[in-house]
């Protein structure tokens, strides 16, 4: 895989372009769901951020990740669950107001996590031989630039341009989630005679990563007696990942591709095992979670 215009210009763009959209979607009070339910984003900050991290960690060392693939796995579980994670929440009757408050949160978090995690994973994976660095504060800058800045300027809109707001923002709702299948799209085509490859390299571990962290995500919820929906909300938001952004991390501001490869094999998969997940969780005589008020 080389660096291009897809990595350089169009990632970057269309990530903007996303979490500006997310912006429009949110208010200060939407924050506020903190007090209302904070159990719930609790746990579900806790399965984001650490859990989620931590397994990803364990499986890059089990399956003996090549150093620049075990670094492209830990940035996909780092990264935020984005408008996909809301969308399934929405299809499947989760708690939308909970994923999107997790979503909101754990971005504003991400600019920070993400860089001082993955200098951690590259000297931890690192053998001493790869060419490839972090900067920390500049990488900070950047996903600040890219990530919240947009999702303020789309708050500004919301609060003072609202029916124009809502009419962008039903619009960028659906298209992030084009973005992200044309992203993966272009790169499968441009590299359609490497992707056997890509699988045989990073694929079953991607896969057994997102089978595990959509699982516990699911029922540790469950476990702390979380109501239904949230425990679907939660299961998602662990299981389903910004792979926009991992890719930009990735291929843009870290300039190495192959980093890529795990976001594109994760992103792909996780179509296919969050609709399968969403199915078999709202079946309601397979699996019953207790509905319990969280104080």
């Amino acid at each position: 895989m080389q660096i291009d215009i897809l990595t350089t210009v169009i990632l970057p763009f269309s990530l903007f372009l996303i979490m500006f959209g997310m912006g429009l979607s949110l208010k200060i009070t939407d924050f506020r769901a903190v007090l209302k339910f904070p159990k719930a984003v609790g746990l579900g900050l806790i399965a984001q951020m650490l859990m989620l991290p931590s397994i990803a960690f364990v499986v890059a060392i089990v399956f003996k990740l090549p150093t620049e693939l075990a670094v492209g796995l830990m940035i996909i579980a780092l990264a935020p669950g984005g408008a996909t994670s809301n969308m399934f929440s929405y299809l499947f009757k989760g708690d939308v107001a909970l994923s999107i408050t997790l979503t909101a949160i754990v971005g504003l978090i991400a600019p920070f996590s993400i860089p001082l995690v993955v200098a951690f994973s590259m000297n931890y994976f690192g053998d001493g031989t790869a060419s490839f660095q972090m900067p920390i504060i500049k990488t900070i800058t950047q996903l600040l630039l890219i990530t919240v800045i947009p999702v303020i300027l789309g708050m500004v809109v919301l609060k003072f341009w609202p029916v124009i707001s809502s009419k962008i923002e039903k619009v960028l709702k659906w298209l992030s989630m084009v973005f992200m299948f044309v992203i993966i799209a272009l790169i499968t085509i441009k590299n359609w005679d490497k992707m056997g490859q890509f699988y045989a390299d990073v694929g079953l571990a991607t896969l057994v990563l997102n089978l595990i962290v959509l699982t516990l995500g699911f029922y540790s919820a469950k476990w702390f007696s979380l109501t239904r929906k949230q425990s679907i909300t939660i299961g998602f938001e662990v299981g389903i990942q910004n792979g926009t952004l991992a890719m930009v991390v990735a291929g843009t501001l870290i300039g190495n591709p192959t980093m890529m490869i795990p976001a594109i094999t994760y992103g792909l998969m996780m179509f296919v095992t969050g609709t399968i997940f969403g199915w078999v969780v709202t079946q309601k005589d397979q699996i019953q979670v207790p509905a319990v008020k969280v104080e």
